[in-house]
């Protein structure tokens, strides 16, 4: 008797898999063929959306100035004021509130770019400049204190004048044109200056736009998230996002602060103690504290380096110096601002400034702890709730000198409880 095939979801289940799994390979396949024209459209699609990139970190820095404004002072003040106009003065809070924070923005950004960056142009100059008299006064110094030791002596000497010779040329030859160039010879960059402006004033004609309906674009992306996932799911996924934008905003804008009043501190202290180059030594030390854990190294090395060529025993002081203000910084300033504690331990710190820097560079090392605190939390979150579906304890406690957890009792047994059978 002829038997007729009976159709199953179940098949049509596993055909679809099979064929989604096939059909991924196959794009993974091709992608990996064609990954330089991939990577050439991705780059391609990031130029022509850059200045909505920059509109986007614009919004999403300022925001929590623009909700303090308007929060503390230009909603209760609008409101005493249009008090008969029922929701306007909410509007009229709002816009000056965004336009006050955006010439923040602006009045930070000339500061910095009429004030510091001529000067630190002079300092590197004059750098450059005298460098051969900086490495002459350094070699003699080093021969005076090793007048005892001869042969270390004629070592040091020639080596510090095979380096002056390769840092004069690679100065005189390479950086300083370049600094040159950039600074007076517009023609040559100005494609680059007038893309930095265009994505600049676009970003922040963008940012207005956003920042002015802050809670609408938020409340249509809930909307979107509502209508494609389940209430459980979107709830989970907008906690998530809302931890996220936390952790990042609250570290981003207490590294600035922290990296602008240790800067501070720093001028204040060179320029009393009467260091060269104190302005160009502060900005390097202020900049790269930004960068956790190594960013004191980062600046108070080539600092060192700079104040060594001038005068040693100043060079002895600044190092000193920086040793107690990075001790300031990490148990007074720093805990004051960012709070006691990232949430994760050391070696995770320099595990995700490590991989950040090697696949984002600066970025990543600026953005590595952040984002690391945030997968990390969630992968412990993830663990936690399956410790309880299982009944098992969620203590990190528990599991010290834990020896195993009884398989019918679901008791925790540690070493001395019992024997071993």
């Amino acid at each position: 008797m002829r038997r007729h095939f009976r159709w199953d979801k179940k098949y049509l289940y596993w055909g679809f898999t099979a064929f989604c799994v096939i059909a991924c390979a196959i794009l993974f396949y091709m992608a990996l063929n064609y990954i330089d024209l991939l990577g050439q459209g991705i780059a391609t699609l990031t130029r022509i959306l850059s200045p909505f990139i920059w509109g986007l970190v614009i919004a999403y820095l300022l925001n929590p100035l623009v909700r303090v404004l308007q929060r503390k002072v230009f909603g209760p003040l609008c409101k005493k004021i249009f008090a008969k106009s029922g929701g306007k003065g909410v509007g009229v809070a709002r816009t000056v509130s965004v336009v006050l924070a955006e010439i923040f923005m602006l009045a930070i950004i000339t500061g910095l770019f009429f004030m510091i960056i001529p000067q630190l142009y002079s300092s590197i100059e004059t750098i450059v400049t005298n460098s051969p008299i900086y490495i002459e006064s350094l070699t003699n110094w080093a021969t005076k204190l090793l007048t005892d030791f001869p042969e270390i002596s004629d070592y040091v000497a020639k080596l510090l004048g095979d380096v002056n010779t390769d840092i004069v040329a690679w100065l005189q030859t390479t950086i300083l044109p370049k600094l040159g160039s950039v600074l007076s010879n517009v023609g040559m960059g100005v494609r680059y200056v007038l893309t930095g402006v265009y994505n600049l004033v676009i970003g922040i004609i963008v940012s207005v736009y956003i920042l002015g309906d802050f809670e609408g674009f938020c409340a249509n992306g809930k909307r979107i998230l509502y209508s494609l996932l389940s209430v459980e799911g979107a709830k989970k996924l907008i906690d998530g996002i809302r931890f996220t934008d936390r952790t990042i905003i609250g570290f981003l804008n207490g590294k600035l602060l922290d990296s602008a009043i240790i800067g501070l501190i720093c001028y204040i202290v060179c320029v009393v103690l009467n260091m060269p180059y104190a302005l160009l030594v502060s900005v390097l030390v202020g900049v790269t504290n930004i960068i956790p854990f190594f960013g004191p190294l980062i600046g108070a090395v080539p600092s060192a380096i700079i104040i060594l060529m001038v005068d040693p025993f100043k060079c002895l002081i600044f190092i000193i110096f920086i040793i107690i203000l990075q001790q300031v910084d990490g148990n007074i300033i720093g805990p004051k601002i960012l709070g006691s504690s990232v949430g994760i331990n050391g070696f995770w710190i320099m595990f995700s400034i490590i991989v950040g820097a090697g696949i984002f560079g600066f970025w990543g090392m600026l953005l590595g702890v952040p984002v690391f605190v945030v997968i990390y939390t969630m992968i412990n979150e993830g663990i936690t709730r399956k410790l309880r579906h299982s009944d098992l304890p969620v203590e990190k406690e528990v599991y010290t000198n834990l020896d195993y957890i009884d398989p019918v009792t679901l008791q925790a047994i540690h070493h001395g409880d019992e024997k071993k059978p």
